[in-house]
């Protein structure tokens, strides 16, 4: 091949935004001058080439976006461990299905056993689908909403909030929610109603959430929202991190019959 032709067809790959395949066109190739494969083939190769390298592109900037606090994957989950999990249900929702009718994800169960690691996996297997995610805590959340309604800027925060394909607020319920911040809970709820959906993890059940937010009508009004068009993980299971310490003979007899160490991770 004459150097103008390559030249040539590195620019109009450029063009054509095929930039995987332009800055490896010498080693496409050498591959195709080894293999000798069919024109078609070669063509797939190429073309199958650039789309798993834009794909890899995506993903990694729509992780960067979500804001993932850590890596965690389904694979890594040990549902023998937790068999309250419906297996078959998380793999459904990792799928990303559940967007495309703006259903919720609640996920329920005690500290340490699991939710925001399913949170997490169940948004790196949507965002690999192809949708928006982003992740935020419970406390997070709300201290961004308190602070943009002072600074007169609640309705373009609350915008920010509303427009990944899957809100995700972790750990919602570990401290009670002042008035003000339940009202703002609200606002963002109700303006993802039937748009966008949310996943949350949480550790109190639906009949304790008008104590979380210090309003058994306001409670009602949210969880109305919430489960309108829903899907429910609760997790019965023993604490992760507790497991750990067991196996590693962090608990001797003593402690077990209640001392304060039992309940380091609760």
């Amino acid at each position: 091949m004459s150097a103008v032709i390559h030249a040539r067809v590195i620019e109009q790959l450029t063009r054509l935004r095929l930039r995987y395949v332009a800055e490896r066109l010498d080693v496409v190739l050498n591959d195709a001058a080894r293999t000798e494969p069919t024109y078609l083939d070669f063509l797939d190769s190429v073309l199958r080439q650039e789309v798993d390298a834009k794909q890899r592109t995506r993903v990694a900037m729509g992780l960067k976006i979500a804001h993932f606090p850590t890596v965690k994957t389904l694979d890594e989950f040990e549902f023998k461990f937790q068999p309250s999990v419906d297996q078959r249900l998380v793999r459904e929702l990792a799928t990303g299905r559940f967007l495309t009718s703006a259903e919720n994800v609640l996920i329920f169960g005690a500290p340490g056993v699991g939710k925001t690691h399913l949170a997490i996996a169940l948004g790196r297997a949507i965002v690999e689908a192809g949708h928006t995610v982003l992740f935020t805590s419970a406390t997070g959340l709300l201290a961004a909403l308190a602070k943009a309604e002072t600074e007169g800027q609640l309705a373009e925060r609350l915008l920010f909030y509303s427009k990944p394909k899957l809100l995700i607020i972790d750990e919602l319920g570990y401290l009670p929610f002042e008035r003000r911040s339940a009202h703002l809970f609200f606002q963002l709820v109700a303006r993802r109603y039937e748009r966008g959906s949310l996943l949350i993890t949480t550790n109190q059940v639906v009949t304790q959430w008008g104590t979380v937010f210090g309003d058994e009508v306001l409670a009602a009004a949210i969880l109305d929202r919430l489960l309108h068009h829903s899907h429910t993980l609760m997790i019965q299971g023993e604490s992760y991190r507790l497991k750990h310490k067991k196996k590693a003979g962090f608990f001797t007899p003593a402690t077990r019959r209640g001392r304060p160490e039992e309940h380091a991770d609760a």
